[in-house]
């Protein structure tokens, strides 16, 4: 039987497409891993799976690593189960158990709490990440987890940023890693590196059983997908104009901003000694250019910049040079 040859070489387009994405992903949650010093030898991480394909993204690319890196840790996937109208309990337990991963689904009904004190039409995520938060921290407690793994993503942080800029006149956002507010854990999002998009394609190719959410997909007047369309058209515009936005977020300049809390203006005086950090305001603007498409050959250049450090950082970055998957 004669091949077409142009089916076969789209095909073979499409298994390398397919191959860096998957490479691409699992480096960019290594290097935020690495970065953030995110996950130590010995930590059980509570890996919180909602259903939706940044969750499923996340656990799928942590089990990998996990087998991959010279360093211990275990894997738990919790879900909430709030008890939505029509939420198909049958699917994660389902999927999680065909995979061969310890879960736990913790059952409460914070639904009709929302429905309750949130009147129709009014947005019900704050009460709703309020409730969720108690209750996983009360499971991490339970099931001796010191970790616990968020799905937010490269968009979900920069959306967040925006959101506190236009609407409540903060520049901040949600960290790759923080300290829970009960003060007992440590709060991590591995994917602070990877873009939604290459979530969505992920979700596509490995045919994840997505649980739509109910209770708040349908509140189309959400300024968070307000300012999503609004980085979706940037990034359309210009991909690294997105991508630079992000990692201005990690290359802040106090004194070159107008917080008085993190930078003394008030006692600010001459010293007679020349700073290479002052006045630079007026200088002629250099502008980087960052993506991480192209940065996919330059895996070793990153793992030699990395040496100054911990020995479980180093041990871990030597997954990130991912050759054959």
């Amino acid at each position: 039987m004669q091949t077409n040859p142009l089916l076969s070489a789209a095909n073979e387009k499409l298994r390398q497409d397919n191959n860096k994405l998957t490479k691409r992903i699992i480096r960019e949650t290594a290097n935020a891993i690495v970065d953030y010093n995110m996950i130590e030898d010995g930590d059980k991480v509570m890996v919180c799976l909602s259903g939706g394909k940044d969750s499923y993204g996340m656990l799928d690319v942590l089990m990998t690593l996990q087998k991959r890196a010279p360093i211990k840790f275990e894997l738990v996937a919790v879900n909430l189960d709030q008890k939505q109208p029509g939420f198909p309990e049958e699917v994660l337990p389902n999927y999680l158990t065909s995979i061969g991963i310890p879960f736990h689904i913790e059952n409460q009904d914070t639904y009709s709490i929302v429905k309750r004190l949130i009147p129709e039409g009014k947005t019900t995520c704050s009460l709703c990440s309020r409730l969720r938060r108690g209750i996983l921290y009360r499971v991490a407690d339970e099931l001796g987890c010191n970790k616990i793994a968020l799905g937010h993503h490269r968009d979900d942080i920069l959306a967040t940023f925006f959101l506190n800029l236009f609407y409540a006149a903060k520049l901040k956002t949600m960290p790759p890693k923080l300290v829970s507010d009960d003060g007992k854990h440590t709060v991590i999002r591995p994917l602070a590196y990877v873009p939604e998009k290459d979530l969505m394609a992920y979700a596509e190719l490995k045919q994840f059983p997505i649980i739509p959410c109910n209770l708040c997909g349908s509140q189309e007047n959400l300024k968070r997908k307000e300012v999503a369309n609004m980085l979706r058209a940037w990034e359309k515009e210009s991909p690294k104009k997105v991508w630079n936005i992000y990692k201005s977020l990690s290359a802040i300049s106090p004194s070159h901003l107008m917080d008085r809390n993190l930078f003394d203006f008030v006692n600010l005086r001459p010293t007679g000694v020349a700073d290479e950090d002052g006045d630079k305001a007026f200088d002629a603007d250099t502008f980087a250019d960052y993506s991480p498409i192209e940065e996919e050959d330059s895996d070793e250049d990153r793992i030699d910049a990395t040496t100054s450090q911990s020995d479980t950082s180093h041990k871990f970055q030597k997954i990130i040079n991912i050759q054959k998957l």
